[in-house]
C-alpha cells in the first residue's frame, strides 16, 4: 500500500521536481494534481517531460475532495496563499508539507511585517516542525505539519547552525552572499527574470529588504541561544538552476580544520551532507539532494562556502525527504 501524495498549485518548477521524484519513490503515489487556471489540462500538457509518466486531470481545489484522495499533500501555493489553505486541509486530516514561508517563522507579528498580509491561523505560527531533517528529525517524524524550508536559508543554516551551537563563531557578525539560478523565481512571467534581462548579466536584489533574511536569523537563533545579526545579500545569476552561499564569518577559537570536523560530527548520520575539500560550485550538486560544504581561512575571517540545488534541497527534495521522514522511511528513498 503505497502513500498517497496530493499536488497543490502543481504548474511551477517545484511542483514539477516534487512529482519527478515521487514517480521514482518505492512507496509513494501521486494521486491528484491541483490548479486554478489549468483547470481540466492533464498535468503532461502543463509538463511535457511527464509525457507517458503522469496522466492526471488538474482539478480546482477543492478541500475535502482531495483529502480523500490523498494522504499528504505538498502545497506549493506562494507565500500568504498557503496558510488558509493548510489549515483546511489539517481540519480535514490531511498531512501537510508546506513550500511557502507561511510557518517557518516563530513569531506572527514578524511575519506579517515582512509578508505584508495577516496571518490567517496565527496560533500555528511557532508550532510548526521546520522541515530541514539533518537539524530537526525529531521533531520532523512526529509532525503533521511540517514548513518547508526557504532555498537561501537552507544553504545559510546548515554550514551556520553547527557552528554556532558549538561557539566556534560570533554570531552578531555575519554576511551571506548569496547567488541563485532564475528557477528561484518561480515560473511565472516577470520583466527582471525574461531572457534578455537576465542572460550574461549578474546583479544583487533586494538588499537588506529579502525575506530569507529572517527566516535565516529566526531559525539559527534557535542554535545560538541570544540573537543573531546576519547581512544577507542575494545575487540573480543567468543559470537555470542552484545556490551558491559564501558566507562571512569571524571565528572564536576555531580554524578551518575544525569547522571541518564540527561539520563532520553534526552530519555524520546525514547522507546528503558533503563536506569537501575542493571548493563547491552549483554543477557538482545541480539535480541532487546534496549539500557541499567548505571552509577556508582568509585573514582574520572564516569563509564558508555552501552549494545546493534549488529545486531540489532548495524544495522538492527537502520535500520527499521530510515525507520519509514523517513515515519512518530511509531519507535517501526517491533522491537517490
Amino acid at each position: 500500500m503505497k502513500v498517497r501524495v496530493g499536488i497543490i498549485g502543481a504548474t511551477g518548477y517545484t511542483a514539477y521536481e516534487a512529482i519527478r521524484l515521487l514517480l521514482r519513490h518505492p512507496h509513494a503515489e501521486v494521486t491528484a494534481v491541483t490548479s486554478r487556471q489549468d483547470e481540466g489540462l492533464s498535468i503532461a500538457a502543463v509538463h511535457p517531460q511527464l509525457t507517458s509518466r503522469l496522466d492526471l486531470p488538474l482539478q480546482p481545489l477543492d478541500i475535502d475532495s482531495f483529502a480523500q484522495q490523498c494522504d499528504v499533500a505538498f502545497c506549493c501555493l506562494p507565500h500568504g496563499a498557503s496558510a488558509e489553505t493548510v489549515k483546511q486541509l489539517r481540519q480535514a486530516n490531511c498531512k501537510v508539507i508546506d513550500f511557502s514561508a507561511d510557518f517557518r517563522l516563530t513569531s506572527v507579528a514578524e511575519y506579517e511585517t515582512w509578508y505584508g498580509v495577516k496571518h490567517p491561523w496565527p496560533e500555528q505560527v511557532g508550532q510548526v516542525a521546520y522541515g530541514l531533517p539533518e537539524l530537526f528529525a525529531d521533531q520532523i517524524k512526529d509532525a503533521d505539519l511540517i514548513a518547508n524550508p526557504g532555498c537561501y536559508p537552507t544553504s545559510a543554516i546548515m554550514p551556520l547552525a553547527p557552528l554556532i551551537q558549538a561557539g566556534a563563531i560570533h554570531c552578531e557578525d555575519i554576511i551571506v552572499d548569496s547567488k541563485s539560478g532564475v528557477s528561484g523565481a518561480g515560473r511565472s512571467p516577470k520583466l527582471g527574470t525574461l531572457y534578455c534581462e537576465t542572460n550574461e548579466s549578474i546583479a544583487p536584489y533586494a538588499i537588506g529588504a529579502h525575506r530569507h533574511q529572517p527566516e535565516m536569523n529566526d531559525i539559527i537563533g534557535r542554535f545560538s541561544g541570544s540573537k543573531t545579526n546576519i547581512l544577507f545579500t542575494p545575487h540573480l545569476t543567468p543559470m537555470d538552476r542552484g545556490i551558491l552561499s559564501t558566507i562571512y564569518v569571524r571565528p572564536q577559537a576555531a580554524d578551518a580544520k575544525r569547522v571541518r570536523e564540527i561539520w563532520r560530527q553534526t552530519y555524520r548520520d546525514s547522507p546528503f551532507v558533503r563536506v569537501v575539500d575542493h571548493i563547491p560550485g552549483t554543477k557538482h550538486v545541480a539535480g541532487t539532494n546534496f549539500v557541499d560544504l567548505a571552509v577556508k581561512e582568509a585573514g582574520d575571517r572564516l569563509v564558508l562556502v555552501a552549494a545546493i540545488d534549488n529545486l531540489i534541497k532548495g524544495a522538492s527534495g527537502a520535500a520527499v525527504q521530510n515525507l520519509n521522514c514523517i513515515f519512518g522511511w530511509d531519507q535517501t528513498l526517491g533522491l537517490l
